[in-house]
């Protein structure tokens, strides 16, 4: 039965319980730490005698000595021969009040056309949820300590016939990295180009500005190379100097260029006269309406493309499972950077997503949202070709989003404040730029994350700002 004991004043209330596995004494040390952090216990204040304290909680005045003599040793507690013992002066007590929030954050729109988003609501919980039952209860009891930072071999071996048959990569499971997606992929990679010697990486320009600001923090210079109707600026790209290049050749982010095959061929050429290296962020290559996806980089040049793929946009970015796929040189000190980063990707969820391809049903999910996908890709178009007639779209001959070139007096910044001022989330290409915003300005429309009448609505809410009406 708990003991209560409220002697060190009205805040205060000690409970000792005798039915507890752990000791009296452990107890009263907690008690009593918690009070002086939490601060009911201030700073030089007195507690009472040994003897007092032992009486008022009917426990031995030798288990309240050691308990004093501990949290004095600890620096809670401090003891003046021949008078009381006190909380210390230098005693850990409340943390300061939080400072009052600042203002809250803009409500989120009602439909919000974020570019990158894929459609959330269709995961397919069932058969992921089928794929992890099995893996579970097939993986041996080893598969749940450490695994290889590697990567599960099991995945390795299913991820390099799926790029082969899919991608037109070629990569055998000893040269493939399982990662957590895109960002730690971009991470280990230029870490382990610093080491090597790169001092220079390229990033198209637009672009995901997040690779520039990995550089930075692996010790790369980033320099921006611009982008045009045929993909990166090859030219540009070999008059920077840079030794490494992040690229989005099967569908150009966030311009939605596919690289011609002129300026594939002249970026291998590059890449093999100069010894560098092409980093590939193939994120959404799986989705293309016009023809069969345009084949992997990686499977023209092995030795200098570092492919990387992911399940963010055709399963879920919740998952964070990506892969490598690693020219040889690279492969070894990637797998000491992976291990050195986290030990490795989650084994389970490895294993799960090696059942699901295996299975048949993660190329039945992809089928099911490219037809998703295409209906929404006819509602945005059909919703401006009513709203908005003749507004220039590119882009979208792939993934789920499309790039609007605005016309009339307004800024993309006003339109882009006007349209959430009806809450309707519109996003401008300048967060894309490295320079100055080009005019006339342009939007990038995501489509992934909305049903068709969600589209239509939107794209009906803001059809004077499409148009350029002042």
């Amino acid at each position: 039965m708990p003991v209560e004991w409220a002697g060190l004043g009205p805040d205060l209330l000690v409970r000792l319980d005798r039915a507890r596995p752990e000791s009296l004494g452990v107890q009263l040390q907690r008690e009593l730490r918690d009070a002086i952090r939490a601060g009911r216990m201030s700073r030089g204040e007195r507690l009472p005698s040994s003897r007092v304290l032992a009486r008022a909680l009917g426990v031995s005045r030798g288990l309240v000595t050691e308990c004093y003599g501990q949290l004095e040793a600890e620096g809670y507690l401090s003891t003046v021969a021949g008078s009381a013992t006190r909380v210390a002066g230098d005693a850990v007590t409340a943390p300061p009040a939080p400072a009052p929030p600042g203002p809250a954050p803009p409500p989120q729109p009602a439909i919000d056309f974020r570019p990158a988003v894929p459609d959330l609501a269709s995961f397919p919980v069932d058969d992921w949820v089928r794929a992890v039952t099995t893996a579970t209860r097939q993986a041996p009891a080893a598969a749940a300590g450490y695994g290889d930072p590697q990567g599960s071999v099991r995945l390795r071996e299913v991820l390099a016939g799926y790029a082969g048959r899919v991608r037109a990569a070629s990569a055998g499971p000893g040269h493939i990295v399982v990662c957590a997606g895109f960002a730690q992929a971009a991470n280990l990679l230029m870490r382990v180009l610093a080491r090597d010697g790169v001092t220079t990486v390229a990033v198209e320009d637009p672009g995901d500005r997040d690779n520039d600001v990995i550089a930075a923090r692996a010790g790369l210079t980033a320099v921006p190379v611009p982008v045009d109707a045929d993909g990166v600026d090859v030219a540009a790209l070999a008059a920077s100097g840079a030794q490494a290049v992040v690229l989005t050749p099967a569908h150009q982010w966030p311009a939605g260029a596919v690289l011609a095959p002129g300026r594939r061929q002249a970026l291998i050429a590059w890449a093999r006269a100069t010894g560098a290296t092409i980093i590939e962020d193939d994120y959404d290559a799986e989705f293309r309406y016009d023809r069969q996806p345009v084949g992997s980089l990686q499977g023209l040049a092995p030795d200098h493309v570092a492919s990387v793929g992911t399940v963010s946009k055709s399963l879920a970015p919740a998952l964070r499972l990506g892969w490598i796929l690693c020219p040889p040189r690279l492969t070894g000190a990637l797998v000491a950077e992976k291990h050195l980063a986290d030990r490795g990707s989650p084994t389970l969820d490895q294993l799960a997503l090696a059942v699901l391809i295996e299975s048949g049903r993660y190329d039945r999910h992809l089928r099911r949202m490219r037809a998703l996908y295409s209906a929404r890709r006819a509602a945005l178009l059909g919703a401006l070709a009513e709203h908005a007639p003749g507004l220039p779209l590119t882009g979208l001959a792939a993934g789920f989003h499309a790039v609007a070139r605005l016309p009339g007096p307004r800024g993309e910044a006003a339109v882009v404040a006007a349209a959430r001022a009806r809450s309707v989330g519109l996003y401008g290409m300048s967060r894309n730029r490295w320079g100055a915003v080009a005019e006339p300005a342009e939007l990038v429309i995501g489509f992934g994350n909305l049903n068709e009448a969600a589209i239509r609505r939107g794209i009906a809410t803001v059809a004077d700002l499409l148009r350029g009406e002042p």
